[in-house]
């Protein structure tokens, strides 16, 4: 135990900053944000430490753990209270058939039981639909549920 406690006296600047890679390699292999407050607070004990190198390890871990809690809770009132801070200019990318709402195409199978097929573009969709139709048959999109497009007949 006295070896662990006395290595943990030679605690340097750049312990902190390795310390913070590892937690911002964890993050970027999780990309939940919880890992990158951890890693921000290791380079400030970094910086800390490199600027006021006689600060006792219990001290240094004190400080750390404080500025994590901090870090990590800011972040999620952060985003409660702001759902829609970070916009992005292309919001359906990966929501593929979001940018089919409101289009209208050619059933390419009729719709029996509720259930079809719609050819869009390059692919073939399935559809959702409360009344049969022969294919052929014009449909325009409602909503998307999941990767069932929800259609009504168009006349």
């Amino acid at each position: 135990m006295e070896l662990f406690v006395y290595n943990l006296e030679e605690i340097v600047y750049w312990h902190w900053l390795v310390l913070a890679g590892v937690f911002f390699i964890l993050e970027i292999l999780s990309m939940s944000f919880f890992f990158l407050w951890i890693g921000v607070s290791a380079v400030i004990m970094g910086v800390l430490v490199l600027i006021a190198p006689e600060v006792s390890w219990q001290l240094q871990f004190s400080i750390w753990a404080a500025l994590s809690v901090i870090g990590a809770v800011g972040w999620r009132v952060y985003k409660k209270n702001n759902p829609n801070a970070i916009k992005s200019d292309q919001p359906n990318l990966n929501k593929r058939g979001d940018q089919y709402v409101g289009r209208t195409f050619t059933l390419a199978e009729p719709i029996t039981n509720g259930f079809g097929k719609v050819k869009v573009d390059d692919s073939i969709w399935k559809v959702e639909c409360k009344t049969d139709l022969e294919a052929g048959a014009k449909v325009k999109v409602a909503a998307v549920d999941g990767t069932v497009l929800q259609v009504e007949a168009v006349e």
